[in-house]
């Protein structure tokens, strides 16, 4: 197994996992959906986006030792969504430069049932165990229900920018390293 190979976290409803080729299916149909993309690029992306974009899951952590997980409910193995960290050395003022970047997207069937906030938690805990400096993430000043999920995993918002012609609120969250914290379970 590569050394960089993505561990799995296991939260109390929920599966991180590396993503494989069986997942683009699903994948896909939530980037097409404009629900998802309506403050993530603003369009629906195709399939070969989509593609394009698994790919790149599975190079983030070949490089760069972080990356990208298909999320799946415990039990049922039903698709949820996506979340991981990327660096995807975005044309922002002020720049993210080399720090994680974490995001998440979920299919319209899993939002407003806790499974983000579930994920972002197990993610940044996952993240305070790497020794990371501090993540980051940028999120559209109209998407509250991302920015409560943020602001709930301890991101503050630092920065308003503009990105790729939109209004972009930076939010930034240091490591937090404490004894009693629980952590998700890891596994490669």
């Amino acid at each position: 197994m590569p050394q960089n190979a993505p561990p799995t976290l296991v939260t109390a409803r929920l599966t991180l996992r590396a993503h494989d080729t069986a997942d683009f299916a699903e994948s896909a149909a939530m980037w097409a959906d404009e629900r998802v993309t309506r403050f993530i690029g603003g369009r629906p992306s195709t399939a070969e986006e989509a593609w394009q974009r698994l790919l790149r899951y599975g190079g983030l952590w070949a490089l760069l030792g972080f990356g990208y997980w298909v999320v799946r409910e415990r039990g049922s193995d039903a698709f949820v969504g996506e979340i991981g960290f990327g660096n995807f050395h975005r044309d922002l003022d002020p720049p993210f430069g080399d720090t994680p970047e974490i995001g998440w997207a979920l299919s319209p069937r899993a939002q407003g049932q806790g499974f983000a906030g579930e994920a972002v938690q197990a993610a940044v805990a996952w993240a305070d165990a790497q020794r990371f400096d501090r993540t980051v993430c940028l999120i559209s000043p109209d998407n509250a229900p991302s920015i409560r999920v943020a602001e709930r995993a301890g991101y503050r918002n630092y920065a308003r920018t503009d990105f790729k012609g939109s209004p972009t609120m930076l939010f930034e969250r240091p490591v937090e390293r404490r004894a009693d914290q629980p952590s998700p379970a890891f596994s490669r």
